[in-house]
Formats: structure tokens, sequence, C-alpha cells
């Protein structure tokens, strides 16, 4: 019998790691796959560039439509300087300009700022009829409107705020030969849902007056997108209907991938697509630490606001309603000319505090994504995301708002730990969000890499970090990292995962940062498991890294009032069955190991004459700091926005 024990213990350790050498078979294989993915986009950008240097190559290419010797040149160059006050074209516009001008289709991929609306308003006024404008949400519309009246331009939109006379003087502008109406904008909703508006619009078409169908934030059409509107999947309508009408879809936003699935949607699958490159040189951007408490985090962005942006026009980012109102009173308490903007504020209010912040009259909006699309103030001197994007696309379009007058602008995103498992549980239900939130975690979590270099991978792009002239705190600062071997802090918190479950407990992830120092409960404790020699911040870093790693994952509870995430031990975490396998992760370089039985003091919360004696206090840890980033050498006189 002894000599049966013993093979049965010999066949569990072969069949152990037979199942680890199996998790590493498939790390390999999806490392494999990533590999050949970027090669694929990288002989595509080489292939395009090829063409793009190639004598005799057909009119596809961007050079071959940067002329100015087509019938409408002369024309477009007056309108631009007479109309639209302007001298030169940015990078990509003329091009765009006359592709649509040529009756082709065209997709347009150009970061926020970069001058996209131009490329459909300036064909608008050289042509004959009226522009289809699709928008997805009505402050963009708004935006672009009271724009264009400054402009002089005859344009107007169709909301369900719309009175009956307004959609009736409409409809009848969109049939007059004698028109002058320019530019009709209209949501998504319209097109699938208004078949009064549908048939006006092929009677329109069949009179020649549907000049052009413009489809902005285009990357909402397919569902693996980070902004999907189901509404969008209908416009393929448009180009079946009206096949002579020229469209030109625009975003800053979506992967290659995503945009071959668009244009299937809208049934253009010929269509010429221009990209013009993601990096903003005027843009600095920064992580933050985000304080423990939410009054220090206030007072940390009143500091920023009196300091360097003083008398500076910005926008605050927050994740939920009830966040944007609390910040904007609490900025308001602070003396801070604050106006909050959500989706279920009157329309009336809503427009108000865009106008009021498009003419000074308030410098700060505080609002959700509801507020920023395409909006277009040029001398945002800051965008501050009060927590954590849901995904790259959407951190990159709203960071995208500040700056578009080339001048430095700053984008600065407080990064908190529970913000994280906050937003996850927002985002499970959609196709791709969890996937989305770890890239975004991923992109705050990484304290080395060039944040432009980041963003280029994301959009396939290749991007040497040496052009980012220190314009991110990753290259601006000096801070040493040093490689740390975490596999037993990993296997510690799988045994105190393992405890629970037996328990039939489940843990969120305070409640194993608990455990994990054995404060929680008793019978969680793990006897083999000690607290570790680290800060509450590493404690925090750590189990972002296993998660993004996969040796931990969420797992998702659903009551009738609120979705909770608890963390649990992932599939991966068997490879530490095997003694070899060591798991390691960047930590900033400590001369001293801290005192793991240190508390954390967040900092208290004073009154105005109290804050810059308690703001002399040295603290202890990250959880109340209110100081820069802990890496970045940017000080609070920030000087890269006050020259």
């Amino acid at each position: 019998m002894e000599e049966v024990s013993d093979l049965e213990e010999q066949l569990a350790s072969v069949s152990s790691e037979i199942q680890a050498l199996g998790l590493q078979i498939q790390e390999l294989l999806e490392r494999q796959q990533l590999l050949v993915e970027k090669e694929q986009v990288l002989k595509k950008k080489i292939e395009s560039l090829s063409a793009d240097d190639g004598a005799g190559s057909s009119a596809t290419s961007v050079e071959d439509w940067n002329k100015r010797d087509f019938p409408w040149s002369q024309k477009v160059d007056e309108t631009l300087k007479s109309v639209f006050k302007l001298q030169t074209f940015r990078p990509l516009q003329l091009q765009a300009i006359n592709v649509t001008m040529s009756e082709k289709d065209i997709f347009l991929i150009m970061p926020t700022g970069g001058g996209k609306s131009l490329c459909y308003e300036l064909p608008a006024v050289c042509s004959s009829g009226f522009t289809l404008v699709i928008c997805p949400l009505i402050s963009l519309m708004e935006d672009q409107l009271m724009v264009l009246e400054q402009l002089g331009i005859a344009s107007t939109m169709l909301n369900s705020n719309s009175t009956k006379e307004h959609i009736k003087w409409v409809h009848d502008e969109m049939l007059s030969k004698s028109s002058k109406l320019k530019l009709l904008y209209v949501t998504p909703e319209k097109i699938a849902k208004s078949k009064v508006f549908m048939s006006k619009l092929e009677k329109a078409y069949n009179a020649g007056c549907l000049t052009r169908i413009a489809v902005d934030e285009v990357h909402c059409c397919s569902q693996w997108g980070h902004d999907f509107r189901p509404d969008y999947k209908s416009l393929g309508i448009l180009k079946r209907q009206f096949p002579k009408t020229p469209l030109i879809g625009l975003t800053a936003t979506a992967t290659s991938n995503i945009l071959e699935d668009v244009k299937k949607i809208l049934c253009i699958p010929k269509c010429l697509m221009f990209t013009a490159s993601f990096n903003r040189p005027n843009l600095f951007y920064e992580i933050r630490q985000k304080p423990a408490s939410f009054e220090a985090c206030i007072e940390d962005i009143v500091r920023m606001i009196n300091g360097r942006y003083k008398g500076k026009s910005g926008i605050i980012y927050c994740l939920s309603q009830k966040d944007t109102e609390q910040v904007t009173s609490s900025l308001q308490k602070l003396g801070i000319a604050a106006g909050c903007y959500h989706a279920n504020m009157e329309a009336a209010a809503k427009t108000k505090v865009h106008k009021d912040w498009t003419l000074n009259k308030i410098k700060v909006v505080v609002a959700t994504v509801a507020f920023g699309m395409g909006i277009d103030k040029a001398d945002v001197r800051f965008v501050i995301h009060q927590t954590l994007s849901k995904s790259m696309e959407n951190y990159y379009q709203e960071s995208g708002r500040a700056g578009r007058d080339d001048l430095k602008a700053d984008c600065v995103l407080y990064y908190g730990f529970m913000d994280i498992f906050r937003q996850s549980t927002m985002v499970v239900m959609e196709n791709v969000g969890q996937q989305k939130l770890y890239e975004m975690l991923a992109y705050c979590q990484d304290s080395q890499r060039c944040r432009r270099v980041q963003i280029a991978q994301y959009f396939d792009e290749v991007w040497d970090s040496t052009k980012c002239n220190k314009m991110c705190d990753n290259c601006n600062s000096e801070t040493s990292y040093e490689k740390v071997d975490v596999t037993s802090y990993c296997a510690d918190l799988i045994k105190i995962l393992k405890q629970a479950e037996q328990l039939g407990e489940k843990l969120t992830p305070l409640k194993l940062i608990e455990a994990w120092n054995g404060k929680g409960p008793s019978k969680l404790r793990v006897a083999s498991v000690s607290p570790p020699n680290l800060s509450r911040s590493e404690m925090e870093e750590l189990i972002v890294h296993l998660l993004l790693e996969q040796y931990l994952k969420e797992d998702f509870s659903f009551t009738a009032f609120a979705t909770i995430a608890y963390l649990k031990e992932a599939p991966r975490a068997n490879l530490l069955n095997n003694k070899k396998h060591v798991i390691s992760m960047r930590m900033k370089l400590r001369s001293n190991k801290l005192d793991s039985s240190a508390e954390e003091v967040p900092e208290k919360v004073t009154s105005a004459p109290q804050k810059e004696a308690g703001n002399k206090r040295k603290q202890t840890s990250t959880a109340g700091k209110v100081t820069p980033n802990k890496k970045s050498k940017v000080p609070e006189d920030n000087p890269f926005i006050l020259d």
C-alpha cells in the first residue's frame, strides 16, 4: 500500500507539471499570435508607404489628392480664407476635401483636435444642396452649430426637442433647390426610427439636393468599438438607398479591425482610408496617484486650477452623474467657477452650461462622457480625469479636448485602486468592456514606457519615444525601478483566496488586502501567510499586476441594487505548482524596505487658513498624497503651459 501511495503522489506531481506546462504553452501561443498580428500591421504600413512613394500609382494614396489643380480648388481655397477665416490646411484636410468633392467615399482617421469637421463643412459650403451629418450627441451638434452660426453658414439640426414648425421648415428646405441650408445635423436614431424623415431624404436625393453624407464618430457603428450605438448599425441603409451620394466617415479612435467592420456595416467596402498620426505634440500626459479621500482629491485639483491653470479653461471628466454633481459643488465651494454637465440634466440647463463655458463665463465644465465628443473650444488648457477611463479610445478622445489651438496643454488622469473595480462593474456587460478596461489599466500601471509609445501601439502606429520631447510623465521622470520577484506574494494571495473559497466566502479587493495584512476575520487568516513587507500602494500595485497577468481574476455578483466585484484565483495560478515558475514585476526602487506595520495616514481635510501648514506635513504613503505624480518632475507651476 505504501508503494501505491508513493506512486499516486508521483502521479499527482506529474499531472500538476503537465497542467503547468500546458498553461505555459498556451501563454506562448497567445504571445505568438500577438506578434503575428503586430507583424501584419507593420507589413501593411510598409506596403502603404512604398505604394505612396512609387511612381505611376493610381489615385488612392494621400499624395495623389494633395493637389490644387482640381476644378473646385480655387473655390475651396477662397472659402477657407473668406468664410472659415483660416490661412492653411492642417495635415490630411486638403486631401480628404478633394476626395469627398470628387464624390468618392472616404474614412478619415484623425486625432481629436485635428480638424475633422472642416473636411465636410468646407465642401458643404462649396457645393450645391445640403450635407447630412450624423452625430451621436446633441452637445456635439450644439457645439458645431454655435461655430457655424458665428461663421454665417446656414445650418440646423433635428432632434427629439425640435418643434413641429421647425421640423416642417427643415423638410421644406431639404427639397428646395433655392435653399441656403448647407448642413443638417441629426442623430442616428433619426435615421433608424423616423420613416417620415427617411421619406424626405429620399425625395431630396431624387431632387439632387442631398449632396453628401458625413458620419461623425463612425467607430460607433461597430459592436467591437468602445462607444457602440445600436442605431449606428442602421446607417447601412443610407448607401443602399442613396448610392450616388458620397459618404465621409470620421473618427479619432478606431483600430484597423474596427474600421474593416464599419466598412461592411456602412456598405462601402472599397472606400479610401486616410489616417493621420495620433500624436498631439503639444499635450503633456500625466498619470497621478489618486488620493484616498474624495476631499484630498478635490483639494489637489483645486491647487492645480488655482496654480498652473489660473484663469484658464478646462474640463474635468467624472465616472457618474452623481460624481459630477459632487465634484462641481465642492469646486464651487472652494471658489472655482465650475458648471456641471450630464445626460439627465434638462436640455436648457445643459445648453446654458455649454454656452457659458464656451464664452468663458465659467472656467471649468465637470462632466460625464455625455459632454465632449467633437467639442471645439480651442483654448482648453487642461483635461482632468477624476477617475479611470473605461478604454484607451475614450481616454484618447476625451483628453484630446485639450490644446486644440496647438498651444501646450495638460492631460491629467487620477488613477486609484478602487476606481478599477467600480469601473469594472459598469462595463462587465459590454461586449469587450472588460478587455478594453484592462488595456486602459495597463496604460496607467506602466510607469516606464513613453505614454505616446503606448498610445501608438494601441492604435497600430509605430512611434519613436525620442520624439516625445519629455511631454509625458514617464519620459520626464528620473525615478529608478527594480525588477522584483513577487512569486511568494502571489502564492500567499492564492492561499488566502483558496481558504475563503473553502469557507464559502467571497473577497472584495479591499477584504483581500485586509486578510493579507492579517486584519480581517480570523477564519480567513492562513498560518503560513505573514503580512507583506510592502506599503499599501505597493500591495495594490501588485494585485493589479497579477490581475493583468491573469493569476487573479474578477468575479461578479449581481444584486437588485448593485454589481459587486470580487477577486478569485485564475487558472494561470496553477503555474505556481511548478517550483521553477517565477513571477516578477518592476517596482519603484527603495533604499530601505518599508515597515509593514506602518499605517498609511490619509491627509486631513482642513479649512482654508490651515491648508498651507497642513500641506507641509510629510506624507507616509500615496494613500493621502496630494503632490504631483510620485515619478514626475513637473512642479505645481507647470512650465509646459504657462509660457
